[in-house]
């Protein structure tokens, strides 16, 4: 997979957990537009990475649903990713600025 991809994909997991940690994997795939094996894949990376904490409802019947706690590691990141996110949407809303100005200069004459 490409790192941009990646980092883009963690960003967007990162950001709905902080929102639901408690969401079901079905649910954060549906609203990430995600299938389950990517949502699994990238769990398990940001896992890895030490960004996220996967704890069990001890005390839930069900000892299905999971519970997504960012670590400090991983509110960091996400920060950083971020960051990153607005830096590259505010450049590319320069660069549309300045295409709409050369438009309209063309289309005076």
């Amino acid at each position: 997979m490409n790192k941009n991809n990646d980092e883009q994909d963690h960003f967007n997991v990162l950001r709905k957990l902080e929102v639901s940690p408690e969401s079901t994997q079905r649910e954060l795939a549906e609203e990430l537009g995600f299938s389950l094996g990517k949502l699994n894949y990238c769990l398990k990376a940001l896992r890895e990475k030490g960004l996220v904490k996967i704890e069990n409802f001890k005390k839930n019947p069900k000892k299905l649903n999971y519970f997504y706690v960012l670590t400090p590691k991983g509110i960091s990141t996400k920060t950083r990713l971020t960051l990153n996110f607005m830096k590259r949407k505010m450049s590319e809303y320069e660069e549309l600025k300045k295409e709409l100005k050369r438009q309209a200069k063309k289309n005076e004459f």
